[in-house]
């Protein structure tokens, strides 16, 4: 009796996407999008974890590198065949031309996708640690990725098309520059086409924008992809066709496109001291640690005269009655990280702007209301660089020698008052400063 093996069931083919995706180019296109991101804003974090309108920004001005880099990973995939010289081998294949190209582009145009948007996700966390106000801003999210994944589809078709070693690294140069030229116009319709174009932290878009964009470069990848493989091509016309509208409308509209930030009209203000403090709404979580850094300023100032009614946190002028607050922003700068870097820095600047004399001419600041000034400052708040100061003019010739004595000296007697005579004396001047009168500068 002779016994015969079994043949083995056959498993299951797997599909050609779930192949490319898994084992495919795909995987190391969206890693190397997300290790560029990651690195870029590593080095730049200082100037936006801790703020959501900072961050949302800058993962979309990131959009200047990783496009070129999304189109050139695309156009790498779409030139293998050629490499590897199958390319015959494909074209006796059951498949459609569409299917193939479909097989070879998706992966790669969802995993750049996909590394882009982790990277998004672990920058809101970073920032979400941190964060002292306001609310995430995903609204530019959906333009921005489609964009990724059409440049990667659009960077196939080339790669196709001229299937040169050389390609791929040159339309990631070319795409830098030509986005970058577009970008430094901040000019004509070009600019809003751009899918990235600058965005800044103090103002949002429409809520269709990032879906007209969206269309806009979605469109114009699948119209590439049909024109090169469908059997119709003229099936390329519908999606040309929704480019060339979304397009038009992100045109027509402009400026329109773009709103300031409803938050950067309000203040949040302390209002038990005296100047109260206000900071702009964005950065509410921040008014503990600016009551902090000007507790001892304010302190000094219970129960002076005079006094402008608030410190405010405003993009432009301050009011008649306001001193002027140091700004938050640009983050990198007074705040890191949702921490206010350097205290005594930023209690000393909020009260040069507090004694800042703006509408008055400079020819009124004799030596006498400099040297007041330079009084008050430094029994309110010296300025960290003021014994630096000291320390150079001592080392000066004859001149600025007596001046520093005559500054120490001022310092001295306002210092050495006692508390009623120098909220008197402080009342006075703040009066002077509140009037441009100099001559109501009370003497030291």
């Amino acid at each position: 009796m002779t016994l015969t093996a079994e043949p083995k069931a056959a498993g299951r083919t797997p599909h050609p996407l779930r192949t490319e995706a898994v084992r495919g180019f795909g995987p190391v296109a969206g890693a190397a999008v997300l290790l560029t991101l990651g690195v870029m804003l590593a080095g730049s974090s200082a100037r936006w974890q801790g703020g959501w309108a900072e961050t949302a920004a800058e993962v979309h001005n990131a959009l200047l590198i990783t496009l070129p880099l999304a189109a050139a990973a695309g156009c790498w995939q779409g030139g293998r065949e050629r490499r590897r010289r199958t390319e015959e081998l494909w074209v006796t294949a059951v498949r459609a031309p569409l299917v193939r190209f479909l097989a070879s582009a998706l992966p790669v145009a969802l995993w750049v996708a996909a590394g882009y948007l982790v990277t998004v996700g672990l920058a809101l966390l970073a920032t979400w640690s941190c964060a002292q106000g306001d609310r995430p801003r995903p609204t530019l999210l959906p333009g921005d990725t489609v964009a990724m994944a059409a440049a990667a589809v659009t960077g196939h078709v080339l790669g196709r098309v001229v299937p040169t070693r050389l390609t791929a690294p040159l339309l990631a140069m070319a795409g830098f520059v030509g986005l970058g030229i577009v970008r430094a116009t901040r000019s004509g319709s070009g600019i809003h086409l751009n899918p990235a174009f600058p965005v800044g932290d103090s103002e949002l878009p429409v809520w269709w924008q990032p879906w007209a964009m969206a269309v806009w470069t979605g469109g114009l990848g699948l119209a590439a992809a049909l024109a090169y493989t469908a059997r119709r091509r003229v099936t390329a016309v519908l999606p040309l066709a929704a480019a060339v509208a979304a397009g038009a409308l992100l045109v027509q509209t402009g400026e329109g496109l773009w709103h300031p930030h409803p938050l950067t009209r309000r203040q949040v203000c302390d209002t038990s001291t005296t100047p109260a403090i206000c900071v702009n709404a964005r950065y509410a979580g921040m008014l503990p640690q600016v009551g902090e850094a000007l507790s001892g300023v304010t302190g000094k100032l219970e129960g002076v005269r005079n006094l402008p009614a608030r410190w405010a946190d405003r993009g432009g002028r301050p009011h008649a009655d306001e001193a002027q607050l140091p700004r938050l922003t640009p983050l990198g700068w007074y705040l890191v990280r949702g921490q206010l870097t350097d205290p005594a820095q930023y209690a000393w600047e909020a009260v040069a702007m507090l004694t800042e004399r703006g509408d008055c001419s400079p020819e009124q600041l004799t030596d006498r209301v400099l040297t007041a000034d330079d009084a008050v400052e430094a029994y309110l708040a010296p300025s960290p660089a003021q014994k630096a100061f000291d320390e150079a003019d001592a080392r000066g010739g004859p001149a600025r020698r007596a001046e520093l004595r005559e500054r120490r000296a001022t310092r001295g007697r306002l210092a050495g008052m006692g508390a009623q005579q120098r909220r008197e004396w402080l009342s006075a001047y703040f009066a002077a400063r509140a009037s441009c009168d100099m001559k109501g500068v009370p003497s030291l």
